[in-house]
């Protein structure tokens, strides 16, 4: 082969390439040797050179004889050749053994072969690494973005942490961002865990039903109301032990691997006195050899580090775990939100479910951590006591009677601690509460009702205060008590020894392995009752969390879920009895109905009547006592009260379906939301706030309309869909999307509605009272019977709205205050525009140094300066204690004896209990100290929310709002006193360590000083990275809880349109997203932990080794006080910066707190020298002048220079069309939004020189989304409880109320469900109308007020105001013309602007807008 290619006919035929493509080894940016060179000439010339340089070698050898050497074994293994060898590796052999024969050990000929052979292998190695490279970045791989490292970390690496090390340095040279963060492991993803923990609880689950029933069944006979209820309680206790045992089966192996990882740090712990013992003894033997002391100190050193490195891993296997049981609970809890029933959903609000997922994961979180401690720590102590008894013999048993008293006392005091967790029913009252403030801010704000409900929360503040003080005070006892542990078991150890006889003596090797045993004894007795309370909390927590898993389901077989079929009815009740709970009555009987397929289905009758609750049968949301229920086909649903997710307008009409052009538009043009399109500021790009705060009714419920109508779905429930939208656009609605010609009509529609109008156009009509079906039958049909129904169209046939289609300006803009994004940015892009809320910021950087200075100055310097002087005498008096014990250990010891025995136990005993005194009142001082600060900053937020105006609460989603009065606050409430406590104590107890080894070795200050630095530079990369780590994961976890908040609310309609997955994947991502910065967060603490204890353990080695250089000059005593202390030093370091880091990320809290202190407030809410009269406004007339209102600066004016005078007592009807500036009128007048210029006069004083209460609480509006809150029916009426039982009762009576409370069990102290929800509709529509009665003002404002009410109770309605409010001004924002007609003026306003202004008649005569308006509606 070689040879050919030197020939030149083959030179001729191109092989020359062979040897020399220079395109290949030149003209390239990547070189190499072309393959044929490779293969021939490297590959041949070192056997060249061999073959021709061997027969000269052996020639020289033949005359040069050094003797032989012999051939070993081992020589004989290392030159045998492989079967396959080449000739010229044989010949190599064959001469090693000829030079080995003449006596030649090395060999210039042959260490030239062998480097040759190296060179030109290099070549091909090369080469052949490249093409493995090529063919593996050839090959498609799918990696994660940014995977862990520790998937890929070596063994050393994994066990030091030095895969997270980059981590570190990015976070120390930038504040770390969410997108620098590694992807979570498959084994930490929500789906993989959740998959596997879902089956094994729906096998737990279905056992504990199965127990249930067979319980029943067996005793055969109907149980008394006590039996039931004590079954329930057992169900909810098994719960909590079930929900344990799926997690134990889920995550227990892994968390066992943890647990040998502790079971080998203790075996190392416990050697470490053993070898001080052999350290001592070799420094009192002045003919021991050095090399021994040496050893030992290596002994020590090596077993400190094995200790820390085991104990590490067992911290992070624990997190590791934890991370997944929170990660597993909250899946398992979002996911039965949204398969409880109504009745169990009543008793569950959305804070206590948001409490379940923010406050008892992180128990169970912490009962990982700690559950261990709870069985290995009396194991500890015993060995501990084992070793002692080696030491001391009997007097051992004295540290045995200290710990017993100890125990029982910090049982009790744990004991006591957990009755007080009734803080947590404070706090979760106080977050409920807090939760239903920010749902309901507006309607406060309208009433000027902010401060009954402001007390109402301080209410329960103060008493969770309470509560923690006392539970702080126990808890002080105890931290002192175990602090003082050491010197308690020492003291009665040592007492006991030396009294009992006088030979004992007590030498350096008896007293400091003792104390290095006793500091041993320390960390299972402090961690003891912390597991025990933590393992109790976590108790109560699984009880929580099992009562919640095991509330009752929706039944799955109550509604029949059929395939679609053209000829088969789309809805069939078949005597049908249903109700909200197992145990209340029926509240729908008899009910038979058939949805025939492609027919329209209309459902009337009064308000309370079992309208609503019917659609509910249909979607199987009740109850289903008896009957069969039938639906084919897929169903779409519009709720009465419009759910609305904090979404894109686009994302809330998609509702998770791809976008089809022609369709979605289609959709848009029929809901009438094109003309809304026009007027958001990014079209439907444009984000809507929670719960849809800035839209009007009317817009929140076209939306909801068009999620339902963009399905193509085969059935629809539409409750009332038309009643929040004007007459001209429910007509409009009508026409296009719910009648014969809309575009549903091949479908089936089943409509309650209060539109007489729209009756006819109906194929059956379903007439309801008091739970039953009356009649039903066609329109005409109905009428010809002339029963109730035909009564009930007679009556109101007057305000029947036959409007046809106008497309003229049906534009709205919202009645809400869209205060989004800063003014200067005028030029924003399409998403920003259309931004609303503003998601959770993390702060970057370390925390400033203001908030510590602000937290401190909360405390006071009253308190701080006897904090830092009890510190110091603590200290003091430790150092003191523990120097007296090295001055008696190296006491000379006269005939056998130690001479004042009674009086050194006595000092030692002085100095301990003082000690033991200071630290109890360090520990009360900083947590009275915390408690002082907590109170103040939640007084301040708490002031800061409530004066804030309506813009902020549409721009800051409630989920940040509740996540700082819960999470925060509990960090500022226990976590920064904690914190403050433990770092204090450490510093002081380091100094301490460093003074005695300095007095003891005062080289070693050479080494500290060194340490200190590199101890300074670790902590400094720690500190930087963690902060920024605990501020992403709190910003992250906010999502969550609005996400959980947003899923609750809006359960039905998630379920009517089957979208629980999407929801569900929705809830593990954001979950997922959260657990992406808790995972290195925790991480960075076993990081810094493996490095600081490697550093203190060196200043245990430097310690122990100049111990052991000048064992000459130092005795026995000061050498255990240095070594014993220094092995201190390893928990202390890491303690420290913990401690500190714990400080400074939940300082963080108070800064996230202090944030809403910058942001702007409304105006003052009373004014002090303001000339109000008392009984302002007296006559009630209203002037605007040149009045003009923007929602933000930049958009367009809502209101343009309005100029106007409303006189005393006259009513003022205000139309036009949606977006017209109705709205905006009425918030002008309460300033929920401020004038932009011009002023408004009520009785001649301007409206804006007044404070806010002093002009809300004077005048007095009937909103158009009527809210209540939980409490007492009464509370919802009077909150500053102002009026007598009679002015209530006579105000119900006139709201035509009286008859329905009085038949409540309650009567006035009825408790209503968060949001009112045991109240229909209607019903709290008219609580909202005796809220006006009963303060009577002399101005009364209606907000489209009758819009979510049948005509008769309309009726009532406008009767009871024409009535009561005679002598009243009354501005209607008109909804149903009829209602106006005969007051004594109407405005009509387009565009912000007044366009006419007369009375009814004048303006119908005129013939303009308004006369339009009243042709379209049938009343001309």
């Amino acid at each position: 082969d070689a040879k050919l290619g030197f020939c030149p006919y083959f030179m001729a035929n191109g092989l020359t390439l062979c040897f020399q493509d220079w395109n290949v080894t030149w003209y390239t940016a990547h070189p190499d040797l072309t393959q044929c060179f490779q293969h021939t000439v490297l590959v041949w010339f070192p056997c060249f050179y061999l073959w021709v340089c061997a027969p000269f070698y052996c020639l020289y050898l033949r005359f040069y004889d050094n003797g032989r050497i012999s051939l070993s074994s081992l020589c004989c293994a290392k030159t045998q050749t492989d079967r396959n060898t080449l000739c010229p590796q044989i010949l190599a052999v064959l001469v090693i053994h000829l030079e080995r024969l003449r006596g030649f050990r090395s060999s210039i000929f042959l260490f030239l072969f062998w480097t040759l052979a190296v060179i030109c292998s290099l070549v091909p190695l090369r080469a052949n690494i490249q093409t493995i490279i090529d063919e593996v970045c050839a090959f498609p791989v799918y990696p994660t973005i940014n995977p862990c490292p520790v998937e890929d970390a070596s063994f050393l690496s994994k066990v030091l942490f030095w895969w997270y090390g980059r981590l570190v340095v990015k976070g120390y040279r930038s504040p770390l961002q969410a997108e620098d963060l590694w992807s979570l492991r498959e084994e930490d993803t929500s789906e993989k865990i959740i998959c596997d923990l879902e089956k094994e609880w729906a096998k737990q689950w279905a056992k504990m039903q199965e127990s249930a029933l067979n319980g029943t069944q067996a005793l055969g006979y109907k149980l008394s109301e006590q039996t039931q209820l004590l079954r329930k309680l057992h169900k909810e206790q098994i719960s909590g032990f079930c929900l344990l045992r799926t997690l134990a089966k889920n995550f227990g192996p892994y968390f066992l691997t943890g647990t040998l990882c502790l079971v080998i740090q203790d075996a190392f712990m416990f050697s470490i006195p053993q070898v001080l013992s052999l350290l001592l003894g070799f420094v009192r033997d002045e003919d021991a050899p050095l090399w021994k002391g040496y050893l030992f100190a290596f002994l020590m050193f090596l077993l400190s580090c094995l200790q820390s490195l085991f104990n590490h891993q067992y911290m992070y296997t624990c997190f590791s775990v934890g991370m997944r049981v929170k990660t597993a609970v909250m899946g398992l809890v979002y996911r039965k939100s949204l398969v409880i029933n109504s009745a169990a959903r009543r008793t569950c609000t959305v804070g206590e479910i948001v409490n379940l997922v923010s406050a008892d994961t992180q128990k169970l979180m912490d009962f990982v951590v700690y559950f261990n401690a709870v069985w290995v720590a009396p194991i500890e102590i015993a060995l501990c006591l084992f070793f002692l008894w080696q030491r001391l013999g009997p007097s051992a048993l004295a540290g045995i009677a200290t710990v017993i008293l100890i125990f029982p006392l910090n049982g009790f005091i744990a004991k006591m601690r957990s009755k007080l967790q009734v803080q947590m029913k404070y706090m979760d009252g106080r977050i409920k509460l807090m939760n239903e403030i920010l749902s309901g801010i507006k309607i406060l704000k309208f009433y000027a009702w902010e401060n009954a409900f402001r007390e109402r929360v301080l209410g329960y503040r103060e008493k969770e205060l309470n509560a923690l003080k006392k539970s702080q005070i126990l808890y002080s006892i105890s931290i002192a008590s175990f602090n003082s542990s050491t010197f308690l078991i020492a003291f009665a150890m040592f007492g006991v020894y030396v009294l009992i006889d006088e030979k004992h003596v007590l030498d350096a090797q008896k007293v400091f392995v003792s104390m290095a045993l006793i500091n041993i004894l320390k960390a299972p007795l402090s961690q003891l009752p912390f597991a025990m309370s933590t393992t109790m909390q976590a108790v109560v927590s699984l009880k929580r969390l099992g009562k919640f898993l095991c509330q009752d389901e929706l039944k799955l077989d109550s509604v029949e879920r059929a395939p679609y079929h053209p000829d088969i009815d789309g809805v069939v009740i078949d005597n049908g009895t249903f109700s909200w709970s197992k145990d209340s009555t029926p509240c729908l009987r008899r009910i038979n109905v058939k949805g025939q397929r492609g027919s329209l289905v209309a459902v009337v009758g009064h308000v309370g009547s079992g309208k609503s609750s019917l659609l509910s049968a249909m979607l199987g949301e009740m109850e289903k006592k008896s009957g069969h229920v039938t639906v084919s086909g897929s169903v779409a649903y519009v709720p009465q009260q419009a759910w609305i997710q904090n979404a894109t307008l686009k994302d809330n009409i998609l509702f998770g379906h791809e976008r089809k052009d022609s369709w979605y538009q289609s959709v848009l043009e029929a809901c009438a939301l094109l003309p809304d399109l026009g007027i958001l500021p990014a079209r439907d790009a444009t984000e809507i706030g929670e719960k849809g705060l800035n839209l009007s009714g009317g817009q929140k419920q076209r939306v909801s309309l068009a999620r339902a109508v963009y399905r193509k779905a085969d059935i629809y429930l539409l409750d009332d869909p038309l009643s929040a939208v004007d007459a001209h656009v429910g007509q409009h609605i009508f026409e296009k999307v719910i009648g014969p010609n809309g575009v549903l009509k091949n479908k089936t529609r089943i409509l309650v509605t209060h539109g007489l109008s729209f009756l006819p156009q109906a194929d059956l009509i379903l007439v309801m009272e008091d739970g039953e079906i009356t009649e039903m039958g066609s329109y005409a049909e109905l009428l010809s019977r002339k029963n109730t129904f035909a009564d009930f169209v007679k009556a109101f046939s007057v305000c029947e709205r036959k409007e046809s289609a106008t497309h003229r300006d049906m534009g709205s803009a919202s009645i809400q205050t869209m205060e989004a994004i800063s003014d200067t940015e005028q030029e924003q892009d399409q998403e920003e525009v259309g931004r609303l809320t503003h998601a959770d910021k993390a702060h970057t950087g370390r925390v400033k140094l203001e908030m510590y200075v602000e937290y401190f100055r909360t405390i006071g310097l009253a308190f701080i300066i006897p904090i830092i002087f009890l510190y110091a005498f603590q200290q003091a008096a430790s150092l003191a204690y523990n120097y007296w014990l090295s001055l008696w250990a190296d006491e000379p010891v006269v005939n056998g004896t130690q001479v004042d025995t009674d009086l050194k136990l006595g000092v030692f005993g002085a100095l301990g209990f003082a000690q033991g005194i200071a630290i109890f009142g360090t520990t009360v001082a900083i947590s009275l100290g915390g408690i002082i600060a907590s109170r103040h900053l939640h007084l301040e937020l708490l002031n800061n929310v409530l004066h804030s105006p309506m813009s902020f609460f549409e721009s800051t989603p409630s989920g940040n709002l509740l996540n700082r009065f819960s999470k925060e606050i509990d960090a500022i409430d226990c976590m920064i006193p904690d914190g403050l406590k433990m770092m204090l104590g450490y510093v002081f107890k380091l100094l301490e360590v460093c003074i005695i080894v300095l007095m003891a070795t005062p080289f070693a200050g050479v080494i500290i000083l060194p340490l200190t630095l590199l101890y300074a530079f670790i902590q400094s990369f720690y500190v930087a990275t963690s902060c920024q780590l605990r501020r992403l994961e709190s910003v992250s976890r906010s999502p969550i809880y609005t996400h959980f908040n947003e899923t609750v609310q809006g359960a039905g309609v998630i379920r009517a349109f089957g979208e629980q997955s999407r929801f569900i994947l929705l809830a593990n991502s954001r979950v997922d997203h959260n657990q992406t910065s808790y995972f290195p967060r925790f991480v960075a603490t076993r990081w810094l932990a493996v490095n600081l204890e490697f550093l203190g353990n060196l200043l245990v080695l430097a310690a122990a080794i100049l111990s052991v250089m000048g064992r000459a000059t130092l005795s026995p005593g000061i050498v255990g006080l240095a070594v014993s202390h220094s092995l201190q030093v390893t928990g202390i370091l890491s303690w420290i910066v913990r401690a500190w880091t714990d400080v400074e990320n939940n300082i963080v809290s108070v800064e996230r707190v202090k944030e809403y202190a910058e942001t702007t407030k409304e105006a003052p809410w009373t004014i002090e020298d303001s000339p109000l009269p008392s009984d302002w406004p007296k006559s009630g007339s209203i002037g605007f002048q040149e009045y003009g209102l923007q929602y933000r600066r930049g958009l367009d004016w809502a209101l343009k220079e309005i100029s106007l005078s409303v006189n005393e007592r006259e009513k003022v009807g205000i139309v036009g069309r949606t977006g017209a500036g109705k709205s905006s009128l009425a918030l002008g007048i309460f300033r929920i939004l401020e004038a932009a210029k011009g002023k408004i006069f009520i009785d001649g004083i301007n409206i804006a020189e007044i404070g806010l209460h002093q002009l809300r609480s004077r005048i007095t509006i009937i909103p158009q989304d009527p809210v209540l809150f939980s409490g007492s029916l009464r509370m919802n009426l009077d909150p500053f409880d102002g009026y007598t039982d009679e002015e209530v009762w006579r105000a119900l009576e006139l709201a035509h109320l009286k008859n329905f409370v009085s038949g409540l069990p309650d009567k006035l102290n009825h408790e209503c469900s968060e949001g009112g929800e045991n109240l229909s509709l209607g019903q709290r529509q008219l609580v909202c109308l005796a809220r006006a009665l009963l303060r009577k003002t002399k101005i009364l404002v209606l907000d489209e007020a009758t819009a979510a009410v049948d005509l008769e109770t309309d009726n009532l309605i406008q009767s009871t105001i024409r009535t009561q409010f005679e002598d009243c001004t009354v501005l209607t924002i008109a909804h149903r013309l009829n209602t106006i007609m005969d007051y004594t003026r109407v405005i009509v306003m387009d565009r912000g602007h007044i366009t006419e202004m007369d009375s009814p008649n004048n303006l119908i005569s005129q013939r303009g807008q308004f006369y339009q308006m009243c042709r379209e509606a049938g009343l001309v």
